[in-house]
C-alpha cells in the first residue's frame, strides 16, 4: 500500500495538489495534473526529536531530501539548504500550544547537495553543539529548509511548500541526573550516628529536579531535589540553592523537609556549615534534611559528588 501525503506547491500556474509519495520504482501512481513534473521535498517534514545531553561536543544530524517525480531525473539536481528560523516561527503559529526557540548553534555541513541523475534521494548532514551552556527547561528547535533546487542545465525545480523543511526539536536532558558518591550520616535520637558511604543514582523528574533513593543509610524514603535560581557563595564559588524534600516513594507524599541551618552530630561537624545547595564547579549537592517520627525527627546530612 502506498503512503499517502498531500503537498501544496507554489508553481507558475498556481497550486497543485499531489496525493502520492513516489517510491523509486517508475510507474507508481502519479496524478495527471502533475504528470511529468518534479518537486524537491523533505520526506520527514513533520516534527522530529533529538534529545541532547548537557555536555560539550558536536552532535550530528542527518536527514533525507527527495525529488518527487513520476520518472527518474535525467540530469543531476543541486539542492541548496540553510538554517531557517522563520520555519520555527511558522510552526509556533500553526501550533499555538508550542513556543519553540531557535537552537542557537547549528551548522549545515552540506549546504549544497547533488542528487545524481537516475536517483531521487540524498542525505543532508548538519551538526548542533553547545547544549551544556543552555537552559534545560527551555524548548529548543531547529529547522533546515530547501531554499532552491536546480538541474545541471539550469532549470529551476519547484520546492514543495509544506515539505521544504526538516523540523527538529532539541530537548536537553536534566543536567543533574547522574550517579553520585554520597557520604554523610543519619541520626536517630538515642542511637549512635549511622554513616553512609555509597553510590546513589539521581533520576530526572523534570528539567530542574532530580529524585534519589536513600535518606542517609535509610532506603525507605526518597528525596526530591529542585535546583533553584537563588544563589549562595560557598568558598568563593557561586552555588545554587536547592529545595530538598524527603518523600514516600510509594505515594509521593512529603514525610519531612530540610533544615535552614546545619544540624547533626557535633563530632562530625562539617568544615563548611552552608547547606542545601548545588556547586556547579564540583558538581556537588550538600543536603541537610529530616523526616518526622513519633520518636523524634530523623536527621540526615549528605555531601553528594557526581562520579
Amino acid at each position: 500500500m502506498k503512503n499517502k501525503i498531500i503537498l501544496s506547491v507554489s508553481f507558475l500556474a498556481g497550486i497543485f495538489l499531489l496525493s502520492a509519495c513516489l517510491k523509486d520504482t517508475v510507474g507508481d501512481y502519479w496524478p495527471d495534473e502533475v504528470a511529468g513534473k518534479m518537486y524537491a521535498t523533505v520526506p520527514s517534514y513533520t516534527l522530529q526529536q533529538l534529545a541532547l545531553k548537557p555536555v560539550a561536543g558536536d552532535v550530528p544530524v542527518s536527514f533525507l531530501v527527495n525529488i518527487a517525480t513520476d520518472a527518474l531525473p535525467t540530469e543531476d539536481i543541486t539542492l541548496t539548504l540553510a538554517v531557517d528560523p522563520a520555519a520555527i516561527t511558522q510552526y509556533n503559529v500553526d501550533h499555538p500550544s508550542t513556543s519553540f526557540s531557535p537552537f542557537p548553534t547549528v551548522q549545515v555541513l552540506s549546504p549544497t547537495i547533488v542528487i545524481a541523475k537516475g536517483t531521487r534521494n540524498a542525505t543532508v548532514t548538519a551538526k548542533v553543539w553547545g547544549a551544556e551552556t543552555l537552559d534545560a527547561c527551555a524548548t529548543f528547535m531547529t529547522a533546515i529548509s530547501i531554499t532552491s533546487a536546480k538541474t545541471a542545465s539550469g532549470k529551476d525545480i519547484p520546492v514543495a511548500g509544506n515539505m521544504k523543511s526538516y523540523l527538529l526539536s532539541l530537548p536537553i536532558s536534566n543536567p543533574y541526573a547522574a550517579d553520585y558518591h554520597t557520604v554523610g550520616y543519619r541520626i536517630r535520637p538515642g542511637f549512635a550516628t549511622e554513616p553512609v558511604d555509597a553510590t546513589q543514582t539521581f533520576n530526572t523528574l523534570n528539567c530542574k529536579t532530580v529524585q534519589k533513593n536513600g535518606f542517609g543509610n535509610y532506603g525507605a524514603f526518597d528525596i526530591t531535589i529542585e535546583v533553584t535560581a537563588e544563589t549562595v557563595v560557598v568558598g568563593g564559588t557561586t552555588c545554587f540553592k536547592v529545595k530538598a524534600m524527603p518523600i514516600d516513594p510509594g505515594t509521593g507524599a512529603s514525610v519531612g523537609g530540610m533544615f535552614t541551618t546545619w544540624t547533626g552530630d557535633a563530632t562530625l561537624k562539617p568544615a563548611d556549615l552552608t547547606i542545601n545547595y548545588y556547586n556547579p564547579v564540583t558538581k556537588t549537592f550538600v543536603l541537610n534534611c529530616y523526616y518526622t517520627s513519633s520518636a523524634g525527627n530523623r536527621i540526615m546530612y549528605e555531601v553528594n559528588t557526581r562520579k
